[in-house]
């Protein structure tokens, strides 16, 4: 099944019931599941790796200046939790690899 535009849990549920046969509900179920299992394991600091895609890990950041853009007016952000993604090494491949371009079959015109 191609995916095309933003993937929403609503099309990753649809994506399980047209894959695996699952019905809706219990395919809802599962990805509720998985969701609140990465969800659990973020706000308790623990990094989530998904061999063949990726990690996600927790990082601090400290207080520091910022600035309002509607006003101009300097302030300080306060110290927070923010989660990064960093690619596995083989969708990075994947994601870098180069298709097969149509330029191959153009004629060059003189």
């Amino acid at each position: 099944m191609p995916l095309s535009g933003a993937l929403t849990k609503a099309r990753i549920v649809e994506a399980v019931v047209e894959t695996n046969g699952y019905t809706q509900k219990k395919a809802h179920e599962t990805i509720e599941i998985l969701l609140e299992l990465i969800k659990r394991s973020l706000e308790s600091g623990e990094d989530v790796l998904i061999s063949g895609f990726g990690k996600f890990c927790v990082k601090n950041k400290k207080k520091r200046r910022g600035r309002n853009p509607a006003t101009g007016k300097d302030l300080i952000l306060a110290p927070r939790k923010v989660v990064t993604f960093r690619l596995s090494g083989k969708l990075k491949e994947k994601l870098n690899s180069k298709p097969e371009t149509k330029a191959k079959n153009r004629r060059v015109r003189g």
